[in-house]
């Protein structure tokens, strides 16, 4: 007698949820005697509401695992498993010891789990975000051997054309899902899975496509990297906001050569979420084909029927080390053997060849796969190298002229007001816009920027996030590759280091992948000190930071007018960009100015001659043009507002230079390493012979921005001090 469905689920508004726990329990007991034969070895605790976890797959069909697809879906599994294990043997016995291969990571052990899990992400909009052992899986997802072999060997027609590492996975949707660009940071796949879930959510939900429904994401990692920010930012993400996920954890009980219970208390992941709200959980080992199957399959169609996200721990052996160059040395032999007892894939062939293969076809398959990984090794090895005259392509998307737009002379207004505007006027004609972080949502912003916003536009538009950056930046980042225009917020410049990982990784996305996928999110982050005063946390510019981050342009607007056209530009626009808001001028007069238009945009890389003159240039950008002024009051100083960070309009500057012969470069950034010091060596290796004097800079000091304002005037530029710089330059 089976134990149906129906004991599991039951209508809610019309919809198919879970039972409670302790009501799942009850029932299961009463089962109990009559199932003991199919009792699952993977049972975890019930307690708080987490879930009855896989007994509910064992019990679901009440057949097993038998599926209408059955040989075909174990054929198609055993394919990949073979097609790996011959991909990993030739890389580490033959490629890798000539040098031809530099990063390897083999996947044997994890590789059948992966593969039933490939064979369940099928939905069209399905996402799965990876790591460095997930190949088995971008196999079952249609990676072909050839590809993989040239993404080993750094060759040309490979998924970067030897621009990342082999097993830095990516792959667009063929018949199947779409792969999300791996990271080399352990855990920062978890908050882009989470980003892409909530877009899934939002297509469906909001936008009304039906072609959405049921989608999911998985992310896929190690057992290690459930120490990570990355997975419980975006554990809390799924949990709170009950988001289509899967989190996919296989467990080999090692982060290299560290044992699994410092990343998690006893080992095991699972069952120190038991008391997890919200959150369905699985285990099962994934060197058990029939365990596998079951629970893997209940995991994926738990989340598919959006019950709410789910986590599965898989238990596998890593039979090879972490790496090429990982002995092992610290596993026991006794371990080894143990480990080794478990490799699936002779389980996987005793699976098969007792009730759906003979033996003659499994021996004919893996002769078959055998001469076509080899065959894709032979291509592989033939390919050309990448072409170095195209190495610096893709880093931006194509530039196209931003269409001039007649500025009109509107209400006069702050440059808090303006962004506003801004931001209302593009959520209203772009429905994939949607504007998030901490506070943005019924409080308006902590410096109220998006007040109003959620009740005009909704709260799936406009909405309030957790307290982590990280997740802030990280689902940012999934939103934009699922073709949604993200806008987040981060309410100070210090407040984004926590989020130094997925902002570098974004910034690189179409670069690695050339232009295969991209993610242009505008995050905005007032910057600077304030009006009445400043301090080592909230008062920090540094734009010079973000200006080494690879793949980010970079705003900072002075002025009302300035902050509208550049806003618009980069929310219409095709790359990562940050734009800076600097808090002296938020709602200060010397930034005041006329709203231009519904339509008036700026392009980057243009700046603006803010005062013209011919005696010497100051060239700066932000608070500073205001006091750049007041310190020119009288001379005959042009003043060059810059604009844009990255791009910085150099031929501008070298033209102002070649003009007055005189220059001054004024930042609020620290002294070293700042753009100015960049603006300065331009200058002098491509004008030097225009100048009459030596290029003068001016900056904060490398010292942090002190609270006590009598401090603060010491170290950031006054207009006393500039004044004084300047009186000196032109006595030169």
């Amino acid at each position: 007698m089976a134990l149906p469905w129906s004991l599991f689920q039951k209508k809610k508004d019309g919809n198919l949820i879970l039972v409670s726990a302790v009501e799942g329990v009850r029932h299961i007991s009463l089962f109990m005697s009559k199932r003991t034969s199919e009792k699952s070895e993977t049972v975890s605790s019930a307690k708080n509401g987490a879930s009855v976890i896989s007994m509910i797959s064992n019990f679901a069909s009440g057949n097993g695992s038998k599926r209408s697809d059955s040989k075909d879906f174990w054929l198609r599994v055993a394919r990949t498993v073979l097609t790996s294990r011959a991909l990993d043997r030739i890389e580490e016995q033959e490629m890798t010891p000539k040098g031809l291969v530099t990063y390897q990571f083999s996947a044997r052990g994890h590789d059948m789990a992966q593969a039933i899990l490939s064979e369940c992400i099928t939905h069209p909009h399905d996402g799965a975000t990876c790591y460095y052992r997930s190949r088995p899986f971008n196999l079952g997802q249609g990676l072909t051997a050839e590809e993989a072999f040239l993404g080993s060997l750094a060759r040309a027609g490979g998924m970067t054309d030897g621009r990342d590492i082999g097993v830095v996975h990516l792959l667009p949707r063929r018949e199947r899902g779409t792969v999300l660009p791996a990271s080399g940071d352990v855990g920062a796949q978890y908050s882009p899975g989470a980003g892409w879930a909530q877009s899934i959510k939002y297509y469906a939900d909001t936008l009304k496509v039906d072609s959405y429904k049921n989608a999911i994401a998985v992310a896929l990692g190690g057992d290690a990297s459930t120490a990570t920010n990355g997975f419980w930012a975006a554990l809390n993400i799924a949990t709170t906001l009950q988001l289509p996920m899967l989190f996919f954890i296989e467990d080999n009980g090692y982060g290299i050569s560290v044992t699994s219970d410092l990343q998690t208390p006893g080992r095991n992941i699972a069952k120190n979420l038991a008391a997890f709200t919200d959150l369905q959980l699985f285990e099962c080992k994934g060197y058990e084909p029939e365990e596998a199957e079951k629970n893997i399959s209940a995991a994926v169609e738990y989340v598919r029927t959006w019950q709410g996200p789910a986590l599965i721990r898989v238990e596998v052996p890593r039979l090879s080390g972490h790496s090429f160059t990982d002995t092992q040395s610290y596993k026991s032999p006794e371990l080894r053997a143990l480990e080794e007892s478990h490799d699936p894939l002779p389980k996987l062939e005793a699976f098969l060849t007792k009730d759906i293969i003979s033996k003659k076809d499994w021996a004919s398959l893996v002769e078959e796969i055998e001469r076509d990984v080899r065959a894709a090794a032979d291509r592989a090895l033939a390919a050309s190298v990448p072409d170095t005259r195209i190495v610096l392509q893709h880093l931006f998307a194509q530039r196209t002229e931003v269409a001039e737009v007649t500025k009109e002379s509107g209400v006069r207004m702050n440059l808090q007001d303006a962004v506003r505007k801004v931001l209302e006027v593009e959520l209203a004609v772009n429905p994939k816009l949607l504007i998030f972080g901490e506070d943005v949502g019924a409080k308006g912003g902590v410096h109220g920027a998006t007040v109003d916003l959620q009740v005009k536009f909704g709260e799936a538009r406009v909405f309030d996030t957790s307290l982590s950056e990280e997740g802030i930046i990280g689902r940012s980042v999934g939103m934009a590759m699922a073709g949604l225009k993200p806008v987040p917020e981060i309410q100070f410049r210090k407040y984004a280091d926590p989020a130094t990982e997925q902002i570098n990784d974004c910034g690189t996305i179409r670069w690695r992948t050339l232009s295969k996928f991209t993610a242009p999110v505008v995050v905005r982050i007032p910057v600077g000190f304030g009006k009445k005063t400043g301090d080592p946390w909230h008062s920090v510019s540094g734009e010079a930071a973000f200006a080494h981050t690879i793949g980010w342009r970079i705003a900072y607007p002075s002025n009302t007018e300035d902050a509208v056209g550049l806003l618009r530009s980069a929310l219409r626009g095709e790359d990562p960009t940050f734009f800076f808001e600097h808090r002296a001028l938020l709602d200060t007069a010397q930034a005041r100015g006329n709203y231009p238009g519904d339509d008036y945009n700026l392009p980057f890389g243009k700046a603006r001659i803010h005062k013209a003159g011919n005696a010497a240039t100051i060239i700066t950008w932000g608070a500073m043009v205001d006091r750049a002024t007041q310190a020119a009051d009288g001379l005959d100083i042009e003043i060059l507002d810059l604009r844009t960070i990255i791009p910085w309009d150099k031929e501008a500057v070298l033209q102002s230079v070649m003009k007055t012969s005189r220059v001054l470069v004024l930042h609020e950034d620290g002294w070293t390493c700042g753009l100015g010091g960049e603006i300065a060596a331009t200058i002098s290796q491509e004008a030097f012979q225009f100048l009459d004097a030596p290029v003068e800079r001016l900056a904060v000091p490398d010292c942090p921005i002190p609270y006590n304002t009598t401090l603060m005037d010491s170290v950031v530029p006054t207009v006393e001090t500039i004044r004084g710089v300047l009186e000196k330059l032109l006595r030169y």
